[in-house]
């Protein structure tokens, strides 16, 4: 099955699964954009070996908010079950809009507060490194998160440790919860940052599988390195794209019926 078929089969699951969860809601925005990134690294990059697993590749999800995304791009890697995923936000599930750390699943990390995933992902990457493991990190976050002061920090000292085990990727869809990143606190030209803080940094279309496999094809070895991913925030879905009214919402079954049909088309 070619990427493309995953990542439509992946929305699909995002949007049946934001209706099903009813009242309850869900992050829809922002798991649609980041579709692509998260199908590219658990079907073509993450080295994930049962037998060594000790030293499999670690994906920690900083954006909290995309769990959805996580969940179905988990299903179709075989992590997850359609039966559990289809519990999301139930009474009682395990599958909840922020995840539950279950390394087994896939799932690394518990998400919650934004910007605690980074500094989670440069120790596990140096703790990695002082064991001498080939194990890789990759760790996904919003542009929004951006503004917290604890990922600058956390991507400082990944350099000063020449943590080349890390790679950074920024799901940059332009928008927040409360709205566009350059009207609630603009980070300007956020590749330029990452590079001024050492980073080897690529940026690519976020939609365009190949252009993200290129990328991780090309990672540097004795720096961190970063991707900046050109997103649209609701991707793949026409009254979703780009509206910040989709950050965090329920689904209506008049506009459910719309975003399946056109992702079914």
């Amino acid at each position: 099955m070619s990427l493309d078929v995953i990542c439509k089969d992946i929305r699909i699951g995002i949007i049946e699964r934001s209706f099903t969860a009813g009242k309850n809601s869900a992050h829809v925005g922002g798991s649609l954009s980041s579709v692509e990134i998260m199908t590219v690294l658990f079907h073509q990059v993450l080295k994930r070996s049962q037998e060594d697993f000790d030293n499999r590749d670690r994906f920690i999800l900083s954006k909290g908010h995309a769990s959805l995304a996580l969940y179905c791009t988990l299903e179709s890697a075989g992590l997850l079950t359609k039966e559990e995923v289809d519990t999301f936000e139930q009474n009682g599930s395990h599958y909840t809009a922020h995840a539950k750390k279950d390394v087994l699943r896939g799932i690394e990390f518990s998400g919650g507060s934004l910007g605690l995933g980074m500094s989670y992902a440069v120790g596990v990457a140096e703790a990695l490194k002082e064991k001498g493991s080939p194990a890789r990190v990759f760790v996904l976050l919003g542009d929004g998160e951006c503004n917290e002061g604890i990922i600058w920090e956390s991507l400082m000292f990944a350099k000063h440790r020449s943590l080349d085990n890390l790679t950074v990727i920024v799901d940059h869809n332009h928008l927040q919860a409360d709205g566009p990143i350059e009207t609630v606190l603009d980070t300007k030209d956020i590749a330029a940052k990452f590079t001024a803080f050492g980073y080897n940094t690529q940026t690519v279309d976020g939609h365009i599988t190949t252009e993200l496999k290129a990328a991780f094809d090309n990672l540097m070895e004795g720096t961190p390195n970063a991707i900046i991913a050109e997103t649209v925030k609701g991707k793949g879905v026409s009254f979703m794209e780009n509206k910040t009214n989709w950050h965090f919402a329920s689904l209506p079954e008049s506009k459910y019926k719309k975003a399946m049909s056109e992702l079914t088309a």
